[in-house]
């Protein structure tokens, strides 16, 4: 298969698998981490993802002003983030949930086709709750609230991390590849040229990121999301320096984030061809910060009754706004 040659295996470390691309001298010692969605009314989202998909939330947290690296996107204000998840994320890929306290709900383009989990158990879930789904071949589809697809393989669960892929799409597969391969030095798994789609990981035992040529521009729309991986922090610097040299997009150089009460990360921010958000993170900082809440479910529902963004607005006879 074409392009199965950029990549050579290497080994593993605490989960991290590393990969060398045979057109850099950077090894990307990557993990996959998690996707963020962008959500409205958390009461009905998070009524999803614990009842209907069967998630557990694993922390949370409350910010009073917009993230300097927009991990909530374009906004100033008050904002919360919650990981949400099938175990902790030291080795499970999870959704990271942001919450604008000033915004109703966003609008989605054409470039998150959904996020696919193996389990019979998150199929009788849907069931049991009453949730919308439609039939297919291998499974079931659903939307979560926002309209955010995943799509659920009738298979039983796997012993380790039931989530298998996130599925986005591209414009021009082949440039795509040389992105997401040969740069960012993701090994490339499957590829159909005839169905236009590539699926390529970190490490065999990773959730995958699986790209779709659609054949027209790619429009992330208000409801735009991120994916992110970690490395060691010592390569941050290297891959920002190796991507700036290719030409190719850093949305944000290197910055230090704080979590209140949390040990800080440090980030850089890429986007591929399409515009797609790629975050890379430090690894080892970002395992102390993302260690398991055991308050985090009543964290959430506390923010939630707390929460009178919506009642500010009727108040002063105005609608919340969608983005």
């Amino acid at each position: 298969t074409r392009g199965r040659g950029d990549v050579t295996r290497g080994g593993s470390l605490m989960g991290i698998i590393w990969t060398r691309s045979r057109s850099s001298n950077v090894a990307v010692q990557g993990r996959a981490l998690h996707f963020v969605l962008r959500v409205g009314d958390r009461e009905i989202v998070f009524k999803f993802f614990r009842e209907v998909l069967g998630m557990k939330v694993l922390r949370h947290e409350e910010f009073q002003e917009g993230c300097k690296a927009t991990c909530n996107g374009p906004y100033d204000g008050k904002w919360s983030k919650t990981m949400v998840g099938y175990g902790p994320e030291e080795n499970h890929f999870v959704v990271e949930l942001t919450y604008n306290y000033g915004v109703a709900g966003y609008r989605l383009g054409n470039d998150f086709l959904g996020i696919t989990v193996q389990s019979k158990e998150v199929i009788e879930k849907v069931k049991q709750a009453g949730w919308p789904l439609t039939e297919t071949e291998d499974g079931i589809v659903i939307e979560a609230p926002g309209g955010y697809k995943f799509y659920v393989v009738n298979k039983d669960q796997p012993p380790k991390d039931p989530v298998q892929k996130v599925s986005l799409a591209v414009s021009d597969l082949q440039r795509a590849i040389d992105y997401w391969n040969k740069l960012l030095g993701m090994k490339i798994y499957q590829r159909d040229d005839t169905s236009k789609v590539v699926l390529l990981g970190f490490g065999d035992d990773q959730c995958k990121v699986e790209l779709k040529e659609i054949g027209v521009a790619i429009d992330h729309a208000s409801g735009f999301g991120r994916v992110a991986f970690s490395c060691p922090k010592k390569q941050l610097t290297a891959i920002e320096t190796k991507m700036r040299k290719q030409k190719q997009k850093v949305l944000m150089a290197l910055v230090r984030l704080d979590t209140p009460g949390k040990v800080p990360v440090d980030v850089v921010i890429l986007a591929d061809p399409d515009g797609h958000e790629i975050c890379l993170v430090g690894d080892s900082n970002f395992r102390l910060l993302s260690v398991v809440d055991p308050k985090a479910d009543s964290l959430v529902d506390e923010a939630i009754a707390a929460d009178d963004s919506t009642e500010w607005f009727v108040q002063n006879r105005q609608q919340k706004p969608l983005a």
